[in-house]
């Protein structure tokens, strides 16, 4: 029996279109795949239902962990909330109609009061409880504020939300300055999903971004010591393999993403 479930982020084959990104995952061996809530959208708009893309799931024999992802939640601003509040159900509510749990809350570039972002949280999670969604508090390495595994795990704590939860990535560790042992400080529910990456000798980690990401084993992150952590949680849930390598996408993308999971695996298994 594997350690973990492994998952494939539709970011990683992005120029595919949102079908093919379906057979790809399937073909290649994942049990899940991540989507991005922009591509549903535009499916919808022009050319057909949410329903068409959870068949289209189903036929493969794949599950959705997570989808991507709410913004402007964060923001306080009493003369957008309806709006945002309005576009973040609607996301939700299409998260749930593909059946995956857990739905991205990603932080803004700039910084945050943590105070107002833990109850605005509490809301997002509360929006979402009754569509059986949980959002995944993000954090980003490279942008001003939110960007460590702590920040996100205070925010989530603050708010109060009982199924509230984080996103964790070895990238926004690296790219944050953060040690992967911040993963010691959270409890086994805490923790959403796993994104799997690795990053680059060069440029340095100052200033690198999405687009630097590359497999599993390629570049320098001490993976096996992410694997470890997780495993002395107790964390058996997903590994989900997102990369915005643009040097990738120019390849096949099946290929690409067996690759990846065989190096995910290769760390994960060892």
């Amino acid at each position: 029996m594997p350690n973990f479930l492994y998952s494939l982020n539709a970011s990683t084959i992005r120029p595919t279109p949102l079908f093919d990104k379906i057979r790809v995952a399937a073909a290649a061996g994942y049990s899940g795949i991540e989507l991005w809530h922009d591509e549903l959208e535009a499916y919808c708009q022009s050319q057909g239902k949410i329903e068409d893309v959870k068949r289209a799931l189903d036929n493969a024999g794949l599950k959705v962990p997570m989808t991507i992802a709410l913004r402007g939640w964060s923001l306080v601003d009493p003369a957008d909330d309806a709006q945002v509040w309005g576009e973040c159900e609607r996301r939700i509510e299409q998260a749930a109609a593909i059946g995956s749990e857990f739905i991205v809350a990603s932080p803004p570039s700039g910084h945050v009061d943590i105070g107002d972002a833990s109850r605005r949280y509490r809301h997002l999670v509360e929006l979402a409880q009754p569509y059986g969604v949980r959002p995944a508090m993000e954090y980003l390495g490279f942008v001003e504020h939110i960007h460590t595994l702590s920040l996100a795990v205070e925010i989530v704590r603050k708010s109060g939300a009982t199924s509230g939860c984080v996103v964790i990535d070895p990238f926004h560790n690296f790219r944050g300055g953060e040690s992967f042992e911040a993963i010691e400080q959270m409890t086994l529910d805490e923790i959403a999903v796993s994104h799997f990456n690795d990053s680059p000798a060069s440029p340095p980690r100052e200033q690198q971004h999405d687009r630097d990401r590359v497999q599993p084993g390629d570049g320098i992150q001490p993976l096996d010591r992410w694997i470890a952590l997780l495993k002395q949680k107790g964390y058996h849930g997903w590994l989900s393999l997102e990369l915005f390598n643009e040097d990738l996408w120019q390849r096949d993308p099946l290929e690409v993403a067996t690759d990846g999971l065989q190096k995910m695996r290769a760390i994960a298994e060892r």
